[in-house]
């Protein structure tokens, strides 16, 4: 055989000829070899099979890898052989390759990946070459029916796993045949785990080729198990100078190695070489597989994080959750550390994969001094930067940041038996993002609630005055646990002729305007009344306020002067200025009745309506007040509505004024499982010359 300038070319009759271009992807060695035995099959050149699909995949395949452009398949069959040509459309000239070697064991040691496909050519081949031309490169081969590497062509090919021995009974130069099956064994694309059977193909190839007696594949996918046999053969290998090993050319995480229980010597050592690339490739084609499913999980992990830690608004349960979300997956144990107003660290949730070790976890984060892991803490908080954790705490802190604010740290020990890759870690210092904003977030939350509970209570009376003869009982649910300031106050206000006043009010909207506006109402009212204006006149006087100073809002109120009457009796004077009517309950029996007539609400209009209802309590009777936030709670599209209220109430007559404000309280409250979506006031003026129930 020879490196030539070009193929031979012949004419004749009895030639087939055949011309495909094919694209640059991992389907063109396959489709280039059911072009050649196509061909084959036409010229009756079925000895030459095995070499010409061997040759021809080596072409192929390593014109697909380094030039990565179109392919020209050509293919010529005669009488006398075939000569296939495999041209790209790429500059540059073929690797160079010195051919002048006949061992082809020595030739693979020696050369590079991609001169091996041409060693291949050159040993098998009775003649190749290469061709130039403008637009490319070519790589041609000759197979000649009569010579086949000195077998004529009534020799029979040996089985494509056997070797032919050489006279001095070493291995021979393995067949066509053989050399063809091996480079042809691929992966199942339908197995669920195709490796196994993959390797243990490969393996079995091999080892009958270079006839070793035993062989094993070892694999370390660096998930802390360390090395796993994927694939034997024959018996365990033997430790010597007989014990051929290849190391598996993957990245890391994974590691591995081909064991052959036979001499590095002749083909083994080629041959073993060429067997782990394989192997390799695949393998490496599994790990960017298992890493891109993993990446996956960490983004489900992280989102279903996420929604956890939004879900909660509690500083303290958020920071319990974050050492459950991490341990196990993460990490041994986790620690969440906050920093108080002073900088100092507080331990703030803590959790172990094993229980029992909580107490030692603890202790080991209270220790102090200078090497201990709480001395690493700050220094994680105060740098701002990832720390490693010594023994025998030994893991890694990150610093809590969210919005520049630095809230604390959160500690991770190493898992049991290996240390978190470069993806956990990953994913550890992003659970720390979300940790801290929702960290943030619940703290701001509690702020807001805070200062919402402050402004609420400064516009509600801290308790209702104590008069002989009249009870005052008020109860108060604030819209959206406590989070935004409602519009609905009530109060009771002394009167210079010696009578009480009691006021209910709700200032449409919500928040910090609404509160003001609340204020506002309040405040003027206790002004005028203190002066002893007559009512009709203080709500003329707040509606002209409200017009002018109420930023659009407007309030409903009902106002309800007390004072003793004849004998035992009450005498009350009430007003309604678009507010609800009070529902009156007496004592001495009867169905529960709505009292008073409606008026115009304030701050709507430039002048109002304040029509006044006298009425008398006898002792033991009761007026219930109330805002709209008890007769619109909803469940559902269902109100409760004034009828319920009003046969909720019917019952309680005779009660004190705290039973029946805490009853109708617990009535509307348990009519809907869900959040207030109003204010709920109920302010309950009871007639106390007789004794209650």
């Amino acid at each position: 055989m020879s490196a030539e300038a070009g193929p031979a070319t012949r004419t004749g009759l009895d030639e087939h000829v055949r011309r495909v271009r094919l694209p640059a992807d991992r389907r063109t060695p396959a489709a280039a070899r059911a072009v050649v035995r196509s061909v084959l099959a036409e010229a009756d050149l079925d000895e030459l099979l095995n070499e010409a699909l061997l040759l021809t995949t080596e072409l192929s395949t390593n014109a697909v890898e380094h030039a990565r452009t179109e392919l020209d398949i050509e293919v010529t069959a005669d009488q006398a052989g075939l000569t296939v040509t495999v041209s790209d459309f790429a500059a540059g000239p073929v690797d160079e390759l010195t051919v002048g070697v006949r061992n082809l064991a020595t030739d693979i040691a020696e050369v590079a990946e991609r001169g091996r496909g041409l060693l291949l050519v050159d040993h098998f081949a009775s003649r190749w070459g290469t061709t130039y031309l403008r637009t490319g490169k070519g790589v041609w081969f000759r197979l000649d029916r009569a010579d086949r590497r000195g077998k004529g062509p009534t020799t029979p090919a040996p089985p494509a796993s056997a070797t032919q021995p050489d006279g001095a009974g070493q291995t021979a130069v393995p067949s066509a045949g053989a050399m063809n099956a091996l480079m042809q064994t691929t992966p199942d694309p339908y197995a669920e785990d195709p490796l196994p059977d993959f390797a243990a193909g490969l393996l079995t190839r091999v080892a009958e080729m270079v006839g070793a007696a035993g062989g094993v594949v070892r694999l370390d996918r660096g998930d802390g198990q360390g090395a796993q046999v994927l694939a034997r053969y024959g018996r365990q290998p033997r430790a010597g100078n007989d014990l051929l090993r290849v190391p598996l050319a993957v990245h890391r995480p994974y590691a591995g190695e081909l064991e052959l229980d036979a001499a590095p010597t002749a083909y083994a050592q080629p041959l073993a070489m060429l067997t782990a690339e394989r192997l390799s490739l695949h393998l490496e084609n599994d790990r960017l597989r298992r890493a891109d499913v993993r990446r996956q999980a960490w983004l489900t992990f992280l989102a279903e994080a996420s929604e956890l830690l939004a879900q909660s608004l509690d500083v303290e349960l958020t920071m319990a959750l974050v050492p459950q979300l991490v341990v196990p997956r993460l990490g041994q144990w986790c620690a969440v550390h906050t920093t108080d107003e002073w900088g100092r660290l507080r331990l703030a949730a803590a959790s172990h994969a094993d229980e029992s070790m909580l107490p030692q976890l603890h202790a080991s984060l209270r220790e102090a001094g200078p090497d201990s892991v709480l001395a690493r803490l700050r220094e994680a908080s105060r740098n701002g930067t990832r720390t490693p954790l010594g023994a025998p705490m030994e893991g890694f802190a990150v610093p809590l940041i969210a919005r520049g604010q630095r809230l604390g740290t959160l500690a991770v020990g190493r898992h049991q038996r290996h240390r978190q890759d470069p993806d956990e870690i990953a994913v550890l210092e992003d659970v720390a993002r979300r940790a801290a904003l929702a960290i943030e977030n619940a703290r701001i939350h509690a702020e807001r609630r805070r200062v919402a509970q402050t402004l609420q209570q400064s516009l509600l009376p801290p308790v209702l005055p104590v008069v002989e003869g009249i009870g005052f009982a008020a109860e108060y649910v604030p819209t959206g646990g406590d989070v935004d300031v409602g519009g609905d106050f009530y109060d009771v206000v002394p009167l210079p002729d010696g009578r009480w006043l009691v006021v209910i009010g709700d200032v449409s909207g919500k928040g910090v305007q609404a509160a003001a506006v609340t204020g506002l109402v309040r405040d003027v009212i206790r002004v005028l009344a203190g002066d002893g204006k007559p009512l009709p006149e203080v709500l003329a006087r707040l509606n002209e306020t409200l017009v002018e100073r109420g930023a659009g809002r407007y309030c409903t109120l009902a106002l309800a002067a007390v004072g003793p009457g004849e004998g035992d009796q009450l005498d009350v004077g009430l007003h309604l200025a678009g507010h609800d009517r009070p529902v009156l309950l007496r004592s001495s029996g009867g169905p529960a009745a709505f009292v008073g007539t409606g008026g115009t609400a304030l701050g709507l209009l430039d002048a109002i309506a304040s029509p006044t209802a006298q009425l008398s309590l006898e002792p033991g009777d009761c007026l219930v007040f109330y805002t709209d936030g008890v007769t619109e709670r909803r469940r559902g599209r269902e109100l409760f509505g004034t009828g319920r209220l009003r046969d909720a109430a019917a019952p309680l007559a005779g009660y004190s004024a705290d039973v029946v404000a805490a009853r109708l309280r617990a009535t509307a409250i348990n009519f809907s499982v869900e959040e207030p979506r109003d204010d709920i006031a109920i302010l309950v003026l009871r007639n106390d010359a007789l004794p209650d129930r």
